[in-house]
C-alpha cells in the first residue's frame, strides 16, 4: 500500500501536469494573444513542487507560487485595514500635526518635537518598539495613527487598534455566530508586521485581559516585531510582566510628551479645577514678613519658611508641607510658589481639598462631561500640585481612601507637591507616615499668629519639627 506522503506527492504532480497540459494550447498562441491573467510560472494552479533531490527533506512538498503569495499579502493588508478602522482617522497624518504645540514653554515644546521627529523616522523604518507616554490630548494618538497611515500609504501592513477595542474583538470571537475564530484573529494581531496599540492601561484589568495582553506582548517581544504603544499611564502602573518587556532599552524607545491637551487649539496654562486665579496677587514680592509685630523667634521662623518656599519655587522637587494657624501666611506662600511656576509656563494645579473631593464625586454623575478616571488622573499626575487646607475635609472612608491613593502615587513617583494644613489638623496614620519621611518631604510649622490681627501674637510651640533635613 502506498504511503500517504507518496500519494500526495503523486497527486500534486499529476494536478500540476494536467493543469499545464490544459493551458498548453494557450501558451502556443502567438505572442500578445496569450491570456496574461494566467500566471506563467504555475499556470494558474497557485502551487509549485520544488526541484529538489530525493534525499532532501522538502522533496515533493508543494509551495505557494509568487502569484498566490502576492494575493495572500494583499488579503492580509485588507484584513488589517478593516480591523484598524483607519478610515475614520485619515486626518491623523504627520503633515497635519503641529510639532510646536500651543503656548508651550521650551521644555514642553522640545518633548513634543522630539516625539514628532522620532515617530516620523519610525514610520519610514519600523524597527523595535516605540512607546509614547503623556496626558490626555498631548498628541500621542495622532502620532501613532500617523505612523499607521504612512504605512498604509506605502502598501505596508499596519494594524492600529485601541486596546479596549482589541479585547472586545477577542471576546466576540467566542460567539458561535462570529465569522472569524479566536485563534485566527489573535494570530493576525500578534503577527502583524507593524502593530500600533493605543491607550494601553485604559482597559479593564481582569485576569483574562492581563493574560491576553501578556501573550501578545511576549510573542512580539520574542519575535522582535515592530510595535508602537501609547498610554496615559506611567510604566510602573502597568502589569510588571508587560512593563519588563516595554522597558527593555535594547528594544524600546520611550518618549514622554509633556505637552498640554491641544485638541481645542487654545493655550492652556492651568486646569479648570485650579483656583489659582483667585490667588493671583499672592506673590513672594508682596508677602509681609511682619518684622515689627512678631517676636524674634517667630520672625526668624517666618523668614526661614519664606526662604524655603522661595527655594522650592526655583527647584520644585519632592514635597513641601506648611502648617500653622489660620491666617499665618501658609496659603499665601503656597500660592506664591504656584504663581512663580505658572509665570515660567509650567502646569500648576492649585486646589482646596474639600473642593477636590467634590469634583471627584461629581465625576461619578452620568451628566458629568468628564469621567472620574480622567479627573483623578489629571490631579495625581499634575507636574506641580498645591493641596490647600488638608484636614478640613469630611473624613469619610471614601475621602480618606481617595486622598491616600493620590498622595501615595505622588510619593512613589516623586512628583512635586505642596501641602498646607492647620496645626491642629488630624491626619490619617497612612497619610502622616508619608509626610514624616524626611528623605522626600520638608515640613515647616509657621509659628506666627493670624496676620489679619484677629488673634494676639503669642509664641507657640511647634507641633511638627521646625525643619526636616
Amino acid at each position: 500500500m502506498a504511503r500517504i506522503a507518496e500519494i500526495l506527492q503523486r497527486d500534486s504532480f499529476e494536478t500540476w501536469r494536467n493543469s499545464k497540459e490544459q493551458r498548453s494550447g494557450n501558451n502556443s498562441l502567438p505572442l500578445g494573444k496569450q491570456d496574461k491573467s494566467v500566471c506563467r510560472i504555475c499556470h494558474g494552479l497557485g502551487y509549485l513542487r520544488q526541484d529538489l533531490p530525493v534525499e532532501h527533506p522538502d522533496f515533493g512538498k508543494v509551495v505557494l507560487c509568487v502569484c498566490r503569495q502576492s494575493e495572500n499579502q494583499q488579503k492580509q493588508l485588507e484584513d488589517l485595514r478593516s480591523l484598524s478602522n483607519l478610515k475614520t482617522m485619515t486626518r491623523f497624518t504627520f503633515e497635519l500635526f503641529n510639532p510646536d504645540g500651543y503656548g508651550l514653554n521650551e521644555v514642553r515644546q522640545r518633548s513634543l518635537r522630539e516625539a514628532f521627529t522620532v515617530a516620523k523616522a519610525f514610520a519610514k523604518n519600523p524597527n523595535g518598539w516605540l512607546i509614547l507616554l503623556g496626558e490626555y490630548g498631548c498628541g500621542k494618538t495622532h502620532l501613532a495613527a500617523a505612523i499607521a497611515n504612512y504605512g498604509v500609504s506605502q502598501n505596508k501592513p499596519a494594524l492600529f487598534v485601541v486596546v479596549p477595542d482589541l479585547l472586545d474583538h477577542l471576546r466576540m470571537t467566542y460567539s458561535p455566530n462570529n465569522p472569524i475564530g479566536y485563534d485566527q484573529l489573535f494570530e493576525q494581531i500578534r503577527t502583524a508586521p507593524l502593530l500600533i496599540l493605543d491607550d494601553l492601561g485604559a482597559h479593564s484589568s481582569t485576569p483574562w485581559a492581563q493574560e491576553k495582553l501578556f501573550q501578545l506582548f511576549n510573542y512580539r517581544y520574542n519575535a522582535q516585531l515592530p510595535t508602537v504603544v501609547t498610554s496615559n499611564h506611567s510604566l510602573d502602573e502597568l502589569d510588571i510582566r508587560i512593563r519588563s518587556r516595554i522597558a527593555d532599552p535594547s528594544l524600546s524607545r520611550i518618549i514622554t510628551i509633556l505637552a498640554f491637551d491641544f485638541r481645542s487649539g487654545v493655550v492652556r496654562t492651568t486646569s479648570e479645577l485650579s483656583t489659582l486665579a483667585l490667588h493671583a496677587e499672592q506673590t513672594f514680592e508682596n508677602f509681609n514678613l511682619r518684622q515689627q509685630e512678631l517676636t524674634a523667634e517667630e520672625s526668624e521662623n517666618l523668614r526661614n519658611v519664606f526662604n524655603c518656599a522661595r527655594n522650592f519655587a526655583e527647584d520644585t522637587k519632592d514635597w513641601l508641607v506648611l502648617s500653622g494657624r489660620y491666617g499665618c501666611g501658609k496659603t499665601h506662600l503656597a500660592a506664591a510658589i504656584a504663581n512663580e511656576r505658572d509665570r515660567q509656563g509650567d502646569s500648576v494645579l492649585f486646589v482646596v481639598v474639600p473642593d477636590l473631593l467634590d469634583y471627584l464625586r461629581a465625576a461619578y454623575s452620568p451628566q458629568s462631561n468628564v469621567s472620574y478616571d480622567k479627573r483623578f488622573y489629571e490631579v495625581r499626575k499634575s507636574p506641580l500640585l498645591i493641596i490647600d487646607d488638608l484636614g478640613t475635609e469630611s473624613a469619610t472612608p471614601w475621602a480618606v481612601e481617595k486622598l491616600y491613593q493620590l498622595f501615595d502615587y505622588r510619593y512613589n513617583a516623586r512628583l512635586a507637591t505642596v501641602v498646607t494644613m492647620a496645626s491642629e489638623a488630624t491626619l490619617h496614620p497612612r497619610l502622616k507616615s508619608l509626610f514624616l519621611d524626611i528623605r522626600r518631604c520638608t515640613t515647616w510649622e509657621i509659628m506666627a499668629s493670624n496676620y489679619r490681627g484677629d488673634l494676639p501674637s503669642q509664641p507657640t510651640r511647634s507641633r511638627m519639627p521646625a525643619k526636616r533635613r
